[in-house]
C-alpha cells in the first residue's frame, strides 16, 4: 500500500509493505536513508524532550498529535545533548513558531543534528497499523534513487529491537559529576526540598544507560551529590566506593534497547542487590526497572506497541493512589516471574495491567517503569525521589508513603 501527497521528498516504508510519502524537513536536503524500529507517542506536547530522550535511540518516532513545532525549540528543554531519534514523522509541521523561550524552529534544529523529518502524512493510519500489528522495522529516506520496493525490502531485512544492547551506545564514556538542578517550574511542588537543605548531602552513583537530564536534576534538587558512571561499571568498583564511604545509594537510569541484552549491567546488579543483608539502597527507572528485575531473576518481554506518552494511568498498590504518568518503553517485566523471586508489585499500569513498579520487601531496592521526573508530563510520581532519599537515610525497604504537602509530590 502506498500513500502519497503532493511534492513528495521523503518516504517512510514499513516492514508490512506500506509506504507513506510526504514533505521532508530537518536534514531532508541530504540523501539519507535510515533503518530503525517505528514507534508512536501520544503526547500533545513535549516533542523536544521526546526527540532528545536517549530511550528513543534506534527508533523512528511518529507523533499522534496533529500539529508539531508550534512552540519551536530551546536549550532548556533538551534531555540530552542532541536529537536521539533515527527519524521524526508528523502530520503537520508548524510553519511559524511562537514562544518567548524559543531560539530556533524545529526543522532548522533537526537539520543541524542531521535528523530526517517527514510531514504531511496520515499519522493516524501509521499509528493504527502499529497498534494492530505491533511496532515494526521501517525505513525513512530522502534518497529518490531508491524505489518504494527497495525501501520495503530494507525494512523487512532490518534487525528487530529484540537482542540489541543500545544502552552501550547511549551511555557516557567516563565518570562525571552532575551539578545542574531543576528550573523554577518545579518550585511549587517542593516546599519539603527547601526545608531540608541543611541535611548532609547524600551521594548517589547513577549508572548511565541513557539517562534523561531531568532525572539527574531532580536527584540534585533532592540534596544529592550525583556521580554519573558508564553502564558497564563493574560491581567490584561500586562496592569499593561504598566501602570507602563515597556513595550512599545506587541509581540505574532509563535507556534504549532490549534490557535482556544489557548483560554486563545485569551481572553487576545481580552481584550488588541479591543479598538482603548487604544491599546498597537502589532505585531504577524504566530500563533500570527492567535491569533490576532481570538481576533478581525475573523475566522481561516485548510489548506489542509499547507505552509512549504523558497520560498513562498507574495505580500505587500500597497507597491506592492513581497517578498520571509519563512513559516511554517497549519492554516490560513479567509480574509472575518477579513474584517468584520475592519481588512485590507496587505499581500497576491501569491501561493494560502490566507491571509498573516493584520493591523488595526485605531490602532497600525499588524501581518503576514510568518516569517520575516527567519532562514532559505530569509530576504525580515525583514523590518517588523522596522515597529514594528516605531509603538511603534509613537503609530500610521502600514504603511509598503518599506525600502530604502537595498532591503532586515533593522532593527532599
Amino acid at each position: 500500500m502506498i500513500h502519497r501527497t503532493e511534492g513528495t521528498v521523503v518516504r517512510l516504508a514499513l516492514a508490512d509493505g506500506a509506504v507513506f510519502a510526504g514533505e521532508g524537513f530537518g536534514a531532508a536536503d541530504n540523501a539519507l536513508t535510515v533503518t530503525a524500529e517505528v514507534v508512536f507517542n501520544t503526547a500533545l506536547t513535549g516533542y523536544q524532550e521526546a526527540l532528545t530522550d536517549p530511550s528513543y535511540a534506534g527508533q523512528i518516532l511518529v507523533m499522534t498529535s496533529p500539529l508539531i513545532g508550534n512552540y519551536g525549540v530551546n536549550p532548556e528543554d533538551v534531555e540530552s545533548p542532541r536529537a536521539q531519534v533515527s527519524g521524526f514523522v508528523v502530520r503537520e509541521l508548524a510553519r511559524r513558531h511562537s514562544n518567548y523561550r524559543a531560539d530556533a524552529d524545529l526543522s532548522a534544529w533537526l537539520q543541524r543534528s542531521g535528523t530526517l523529518g517527514l510531514a504531511g502524512v496520515d499519522t493516524r493510519a501509521i499509528t493504527r497499523r502499529l497498534r494492530n500489528a505491533g511496532v515494526m522495522p521501517g525505513v525513512i529516506s530522502s534518497d529518490n534513487a531508491l524505489s518504494d520496493a527497495d525501501l520495503v525490502r530494507r525494512a523487512q531485512a532490518a534487525p528487530k529491537m529484540d537482542g540489541q544492547n543500545l544502552a552501550a551506545l547511549a551511555s557516557c564514556a567516563s565518570r562525571q559529576t552532575w551539578r545542574e538542578s531543576i528550573g523554577a517550574e518545579w518550585e511549587l511542588l517542593e516546599p519539603k526540598a527547601r526545608a531540608t537543605r541543611a541535611d548532609k548531602p547524600l551521594r548517589v552513583l547513577a549508572l548511565d544507560c541513557g539517562a534523561k537530564r531531568n532525572i539527574l536534576r531532580l536527584l540534585t534538587r533532592a540534596n544529592c551529590e550525583v556521580l554519573v558512571a558508564p553502564w558497564n561499571t563493574p560491581a567490584a568498583e561500586i562496592r569499593a566506593m561504598r566501602q570507602r564511604g563515597e556513595i550512599d545509594g545506587l541509581f540505574i537510569s532509563n535507556g534504549p534497547g532490549d534490557p535482556a541484552a544489557v548483560e554486563q549491567t545485569i551481572h553487576t546488579l545481580r552481584d550488588l542487590v541479591t543479598d538482603p543483608a548487604d544491599t546498597l539502597p537502589t532505585f531504577g527507572i524504566c530500563l533500570g526497572h527492567q535491569l533490576l528485575a532481570l538481576a533478581l531473576g525475573a523475566k522481561t518481554y516485548k510489548l506489542k506497541f509499547g507505552h509512549r506518552g504523558v497520560n498513562q494511568p498507574v495505580r500505587n498498590l500500597l497507597s491506592g493512589r492513581v497517578e498520571i504518568t509519563s512513559q516511554n518503553h517497549g519492554f516490560a517485566v513479567d509480574e509472575a516471574s518477579l513474584r517468584s523471586v520475592g519481588g512485590e508489585p507496587t505499581h500497576i499500569n491501569l491501561n493494560d495491567r502490566s507491571l509498573a513498579g516493584f520493591r523488595m520487601p526485605d531490602r532497600p531496592v525499588f524501581a518503576v517503569q514510568h518516569h517520575p521526573e516527567a519532562s514532559p508530563g505530569p509530576h504525580d510520581a515525583a514523590y518517588l525521589f523522596d522515597e529514594f532519599v528516605r531509603m538511603m537515610r534509613t537503609g530500610q525497604p521502600a514504603t511509598f508513603q503518599t506525600p502530604s504537602t502537595h498532591p503532586a509530590g515533593v522532593v527532599g
